[in-house]
């Protein structure tokens, strides 16, 4: 038998946490933006549930695993000093109007791409492309003096990046919940938010604690985020380097491999039927990549890294940017809907309320 590295266990860990988030993301479309549209369009609340769901317990579970490993969470990225809430609201705005442009987040559009939708590997690229070029290239130039504006950052420090009451939280979460599943049985049935939830709190113990053992290489605290993930992986795959390889970039595989396996047991889901509704899909899946990669360095996440992975905890920054996120798609989603521009190729409605609805 041979003995890994911890980094080389975190690795592993990270493909297999990823392989589970993909095949559950797959099995039930999870999705942000789909929640956002599947209510504009039928409105289902199902798989806007099931996000609410992922949220709620990803925080309990991050906080009770943060409790019994000490791991302080105030050190990871979301916390960062000199916090600018204007780039973040301003990054949450892009993220928002390029994910429902592209038709999905950067997570939706790698599970679309492994179950078969080629123009998601667009969006993919341009969200990889503009992430780097946001963070190390060409546009951190033209982002840098807003991101570091010194009136910017005093005026964002008026309000400090706090970490929220756990309690008022979840009793904000739990009564969204009760007020779009409008029956409580159905919580019984949003298991692919209690397993995202989980995977969550898990991402953090790998990186954050298993993690913190690693003599070989430094492993920094971080949890489940795809904008900047995708740059990092896409720069591997043109520029390969053993070393590079690390638990975000893992993550990201884990996705692919997962929805990929997932795609051949559960067959019901193909996504060419935008190609029939008079849009032009490769341009708003370049505009949607594009806008979603440099909004999502500038908010510090996408929907899951913020939504999810950056509310876990508990930084105000990360409401505050999922809030942008979700209110920017939203009116996107009602613009595009009245351009009928809002594809809609399934629909997700609860099993005890059978819809009229066609495909």
């Amino acid at each position: 038998m041979f003995e890994l590295e911890i980094f080389e266990t975190v690795n592993i860990l990270g493909l297999v946490l990823g392989t589970i988030f993909g095949m559950v993301a797959q099995k039930q479309q999870f999705c942000f933006s789909g929640s956002i549209k599947d209510y504009i369009l039928t409105k289902s609340t199902k798989r806007g549930a099931s996000v609410i769901m992922a949220m709620i317990v990803a925080i309990i579970a991050t906080a009770i695993m943060s409790s019994i490993f000490e791991l302080d969470l105030s050190e990871s990225k979301y916390y960062k000093e000199n916090i600018n809430y204007f780039v973040i609201i301003a990054g949450g705005i892009l993220f928002g109007i390029g994910m429902m442009l592209a038709d999905g987040c950067g997570n939706r559009q790698l599970i679309k791409f492994a179950q078969g939708d080629n123009n998601s590997l667009i969006t993919i690229i341009f969200i990889g492309i503009f992430a780097y070029a946001t963070t190390k290239g060409l546009l951190y130039g033209v982002m840098s003096p807003i991101i570091n504006n010194e009136t910017l950052i005093q005026l964002s420090s008026y309000i400090p990046n706090i970490t929220m009451n756990i309690y008022l939280v979840l009793a904000v979460l739990v009564a969204i919940l009760l007020f779009i599943i409008k029956k409580v049985k159905r919580i019984f049935t949003l298991w692919d938010g209690v397993v995202v939830g989980i995977l969550i709190s898990l991402a953090w113990y790998i990186s954050g604690v298993v993690g913190a053992e690693s003599m070989e290489r430094e492993i920094a605290l971080d949890g489940i985020t795809f904008v900047y993930p995708t740059a990092k992986t896409v720069e591997l795959f043109m520029y390969y380097e053993v070393n590079e390889f690390s638990f975000p970039i893992a993550l990201v595989c884990g996705v692919l491999l997962g929805t990929f396996i997932m795609s051949f047991i559960n067959k019901k889901y193909s996504f060419g039927c935008t190609a029939a509704q008079n849009i032009n899909r490769t341009k708003y899946n370049m505009i949607g990549g594009a806008l979603m990669g440099t909004g999502g360095v500038l908010s510090i996440g996408c929907t899951v890294g913020q939504g999810l992975t950056g509310l876990s905890t508990l930084a105000f920054a990360s409401a505050l940017a999922i809030i942008s996120i979700m209110v920017s798609g939203t009116i996107t989603a009602l613009i595009l809907n009245r351009k009928n521009k809002l594809p809609m190729c399934f629909i997700f409605e609860w099993e005890d309320n059978p819809t009229d609805y066609q495909i």
